[in-house]
C-alpha cells in the first residue's frame, strides 16, 4: 500500500495531475490500473486495459457504442469515471464469450440474423441485449424493439438487430432446455424466420 501511495505521489509530481489506483474485476479477471483521476471508464477499458471491443462514438452517452455491463447492468462507460469502477465487476463484449470459446447467445444471434454491417455499434448492442435477456428471457417483438431503442445504428435499419434479440432468446432456451420456442412464441418464430430467411434469400 505504501509503495502504491508513493507511486501516486511521484506521478503527481511528474505530471502535475492527480492519479488514482483503481482495482476492479474486468471480464472475470481482477485488475489494478493506475491512471489520471479524470480518466473515463471507456478510456481505461480501451486504452489502459486494451479491451478494444468497447467502442467510443458520441462521448455523450447517446449512441450506446461504449455500453458495458457493470455489476450486470448496462452502463454507458463514456459517462463514468474509471475511479467509480473501484471494487465492481465489469463485463465487455469480449467477456461474454464462454471460457471454451462458445459465443454468447447474443453474439451467435447477431451472426445468425446478419445483425451487423460496419460493426461499430455492435458491441454496445450485444452487451445491452445480453443484460435485457437476463431480465426478460422470452421477449415479444415489441419488447425487442424497446430493448434496442437506446442504441444507435446507421447501417442496418434495426430489423435484423430486432430479430437477433428474439434469436438470442431462442438460443438461450435451446442451451438450457433443448427447446428453442416456448408456448405462444409463434410471433417470435415468424419474425425470426421472416427477417433471417428473407435476408438469406436476397443474398
Amino acid at each position: 500500500m505504501a509503495q502504491e501511495e508513493e507511486q501516486l505521489v511521484r506521478l503527481r509530481e511528474e505530471t502535475g495531475e492527480q492519479h488514482v489506483a483503481v482495482t476492479f474485476t474486468l471480464n472475470s479477471v481482477r485488475r489494478t490500473v493506475v491512471l489520471p483521476a479524470r480518466t473515463l471508464a471507456s478510456d481505461a477499458i480501451r486504452h489502459h486495459l486494451r479491451q478494444t471491443g468497447t467502442h467510443v462514438g458520441c462521448e455523450h452517452g447517446v449512441c450506446g457504442a461504449c455500453t458495458v455491463l457493470v455489476d450486470g447492468k448496462p452502463v454507458r462507460s463514456c459517462l463514468m469515471l474509471a475511479a467509480s469502477l473501484e471494487g465492481r465487476s465489469v463485463t465487455t463484449v469480449e467477456g461474454l464469450v464462454e471460457p471454451d470459446g462458445t459465443l454468447h447467445p447474443v453474439q451467435q444471434a447477431f451472426i445468425d440474423c446478419h445483425g451487423l454491417q460496419c460493426g461499430f455499434c455492435t458491441p454496445g448492442f450485444v452487451t445491452t441485449i445480453a443484460a435485457f435477456l437476463e431480465q426478460n428471457p422470452a421477449p415479444t417483438e415489441a419488447d425487442a424493439t424497446e430493448a434496442i431503442a437506446g442504441n444507435l445504428c446507421r447501417c442496418t435499419g434495426y430489423h435484423n438487430i430486432r430479430a437477433a434479440v428474439l434469436r438470442a432468446a431462442e438460443i438461450k432456451r435451446e442451451r438450457s432446455s433443448g427447446s428453442a420456442f416456448g408456448p405462444g412464441d409463434e410471433v417470435a418464430r415468424e419474425l425470426v424466420e421472416h427477417e433471417v430467411g428473407g435476408r438469406a434469400e436476397r443474398a
